[in-house]
């Protein structure tokens, strides 16, 4: 019998739909829900537990009790153990830390948790390399390298682990940011430790990098040529990111950096804005909308890394053709060939963005380049 222990931070990625850039500290995550936020991380550790639920009966899942683990669980088809419970309401990081703990005690073989880079950091503290751990993504600002690409990603390793696929067990770096300073416009990252994690290039997310001085002139590139394709009354939503950042200045505007703007007619009507303020504007405007992204360096995210403001509902409005990727192409070269990623929280979504798309890598250079929804490592 695999022994699986589940930890769930329920309020990881809270603040990425309304435009918070985090969870983390109890006044943002009590902000993110007068806005509406909504849970995302107990709904995604169900997703990864039912890609399993073939497999439940040589599981035996351990968890704490509620949304920690054990409604998830149960939703997912499984028979749970409670072996504890979370001592505040909602839970906090102590909880989470004391979860960590009682699976270490409890000898399971591996622990799967949802959450974001600062549940990565209180999983090292606790376990650092003692024993396996796999990540589900949940979190707005994921630069850990111990998360699967998706949901369904982090199913088909621990499906690999359950069938006596040989998988290989590696360090792996948990890295976070400061979320004052990311709100504030910069990307501070710290290491903080490694976990052990089960190693699949497939599934497995890679750590964020940073660009050099060479990326930044090949963006400069990018950016002329995303300007030259800005088309008149059209409503363009920027994500966020360096390269459409440049791509703002470029145009004279500073931007948000790490938030989503809204352009019309090369100014900045709107400036870090939520779902809800992005779709308000949809209902009022009656201009053709698009859209610009860039892929995050290493992981190869497009969509659902830093960006949740782009929400299922939105996308579906917008449709997939109406979105330009714009990337220098050494951070296409830098994939090795692994697919740019989605991961919407939508499933079926997902499947229906993936597949070739044109990727803006230079001044008059667009590439075709094959996009994942990260269910089952298609592209």
């Amino acid at each position: 019998m695999f022994k699986l222990g589940v930890i769930i931070n329920p309020y990881a990625g809270v603040g990425g739909s309304v435009g918070l850039k985090g969870s983390d500290g109890e006044a943002i995550r009590t902000e993110a829900l007068a806005l509406g936020a909504e849970q995302r991380a107990p709904a995604r550790m169900q997703r990864t537990l039912e890609t399993i639920a073939e497999l439940s009966q040589q599981i035996q899942v351990m968890c704490f009790a509620g949304d920690m683990g054990e409604s998830a669980a149960k939703n997912a088809g499984f028979a749970v153990q409670v072996i504890g419970a979370a001592k505040n309401t909602p839970s906090e990081p102590e909880d989470t830390c004391a979860a960590a703990r009682a699976l270490m005690q409890a000898q399971v073989d591996l622990i799967l948790f949802a959450g974001g880079d600062g549940t990565a950091r209180l999983i090292a503290d606790v376990v650092g390399t003692a024993m396996p751990v796999l990540g589900v993504p949940s979190g707005v600002k994921m630069h850990s390298g111990v998360y699967a690409i998706s949901p369904e990603a982090a199913g088909a390793i621990l499906k690999q682990l359950l069938t006596g696929q040989l998988v290989n067990i590696a360090e792996r770096d948990v890295k976070d940011i400061d979320e004052e300073a990311f709100r504030n416009g910069q990307v501070r990252a710290r290491f903080y430790g490694t976990l052990l994690v089960p190693e699949d290039s497939q599934y497995l997310q890679q750590v964020k990098n940073a660009g050099t001085e060479r990326d930044e002139l090949a963006q400069l590139d990018v950016a002329q040529e995303m300007i030259d394709q800005l088309q008149p009354d059209t409503l363009y939503l920027v994500g966020p990111g360096s390269t459409t950042h440049l791509f703002l200045q470029q145009l004279g505007l500073e931007g948000s950096l790490l938030g989503v703007d809204l352009l019309l007619n090369n100014e900045l009507i709107a400036v870090d804005v939520s779902a809800s303020q992005i779709l308000q504007q949809l209902d009022d405007c009656s201009l053709p909308v698009k859209m610009i992204i860039t892929a995050i360096g290493g992981q190869g995210h497009i969509l659902g890394r830093g960006n949740q403001q782009f929400t299922p509902d939105i996308l579906r409005r917008i449709g997939k053709d109406n979105i330009h990727i714009i990337a220098a192409r050494g951070k296409i070269l830098a994939l090795n060939g692994r697919p740019l990623l989605v991961d919407t929280n939508d499933p079926q979504l997902d499947k229906q963005f993936g597949g070739y798309r044109p990727v803006i890598t230079g001044y008059r250079e667009t590439i075709i380049y094959p996009v994942g929804y990260a269910a089952e490592g298609d592209s």
